[in-house]
């Protein structure tokens, strides 16, 4: 698997966990368009911010035939309270084994912040199509605003 899938690349099939302990991937969508955000980290404010930016857009992803799932590294337990929390109606999913979904990506990467350097996760956005081919590509995601500009994409596809 290469680093770095791009538009109209196949999005790879790697499996995650689901906070009620079941497995997802790509290819369980199928048929459907899917909105895949990767996010570092639960609970932090931009983290909250997206996920319920797309909560609340939720319904419009649904009559544009697409599905949204979010995808960071923590547990299924932390996603279970991240949900509980802030009412979010988006599922979420886990991407915490090694060489999964965001490493095959090139996602899960070297960041730095005040001077420290740690592995994280590059906020990222992937639009698929039905047949889960790489349609868009949103790197390093501002947040704000952001679900709206996916959703237009999404419609238009």
């Amino acid at each position: 698997m290469s680093d770095f899938a791009g538009k109209g690349d196949m999005m790879p099939d790697i499996a995650m966990g689901t906070p009620d302990g079941g497995s997802v991937k790509p290819s369980d969508f199928r048929g459907r368009k899917l909105v895949m955000f990767f996010y570092p980290k639960d609970n932090t404010p931009g983290c909250t911010t997206e996920a319920k930016e797309f909560s609340a857009l939720k319904g419009e992803f649904e009559k544009a035939g697409t599905d949204v799932l979010g995808i960071s590294k923590d547990s299924a337990k932390k996603h279970q309270n991240f949900i509980a929390k802030h009412d979010l109606t988006t599922p979420l999913a886990t991407d915490a084994e090694e060489d999964g979904l965001s490493d095959a990506l090139g996602i899960w990467a070297e960041k730095k912040m005040y001077g420290k350097t740690f592995m994280g996760m590059v906020r990222t956005t992937y639009l698929l199509d039905a047949e889960g081919r790489i349609a868009e590509v949103w790197p390093k995601v501002k947040v704000k605003d952001h679900a709206q500009t996916v959703l237009e994409a999404a419609r238009a596809l």
